[in-house]
């Protein structure tokens, strides 16, 4: 019997869905101490100190350049996936605090825990042909292209997000969202490779 080399339907809305929420618990715990973090999301908490939009509001639209992109390197099957991912993403970190609150958060137990939790919810994402959207899709395609490691790709441009808060964030604020940043690829980097779980 050939091997199945794909998940099924059920499979990949099920993992979506538990991926959109461990991504948005941690975009939860940066914004309560108010750190940034990378990617579009990165983009997205930067926007919100500038304008008068919400996380989510921002996110679905900044994400919105990217799906020629997934559509015409990754397929039908990978765009849609990530346009749940990204429209659920945007919807739940907009109201979890509705069922979550916290009085005291560490802001270093935020960026660690809440990098992680990001990290795992980006590498099921992954492994179910979906993604984050924006810099996920360029660093899947990186990958998948050029054998350039996605965790490796996006740590770096991350980075250089982050770098800009420098500019809206205090110091200690700024060096605490850098190690969430790592915190949330070094999970990427390690689990997921090239020549693992493929797109295609």
């Amino acid at each position: 019997m050939k091997p199945k080399t794909h998940h099924s339907i059920l499979e990949d809305v099920i993992a979506v869905f538990m991926a959109s929420i461990f991504v948005s618990l941690g975009i939860y715990l940066f914004s309560e101490c108010g750190l940034l973090t990378g990617g579009t999301a990165g983009i997205a908490v930067l926007l919100t100190h500038v304008t008068p939009f919400s996380f989510g509001q921002i996110f679905f639209v900044v994400n919105v350049p990217f799906y020629y992109l997934a559509y015409r390197r990754m397929g039908t099957r990978f765009t849609l996936n990530t346009f749940v991912s990204v429209s659920l993403v945007s919807f739940i970190s907009d109201y979890f605090r509705i069922f979550l609150q916290f009085e005291y958060v560490n802001p270093v137990f935020a960026s660690v825990v809440g990098g992680l939790c990001i990290g795992m919810g980006i590498l099921i994402m992954f492994r179910h042909v979906s993604s984050l959207g924006g810099l996920g899709v360029l660093s899947l395609f990186m990958q998948d292209r050029f054998g350039i490691s996605a965790g490796k790709f996006q740590m770096v441009v991350d980075i250089g997000i982050v770098g800009v808060g420098y500019f809206l964030v205090p110091l200690p604020l700024l060096l605490t969202s850098i190690l969430g940043a790592f915190a949330l690829n070094i999970v990427i980097a390690l689990n997921h490779k090239p020549g693992r779980y493929q797109i295609n």
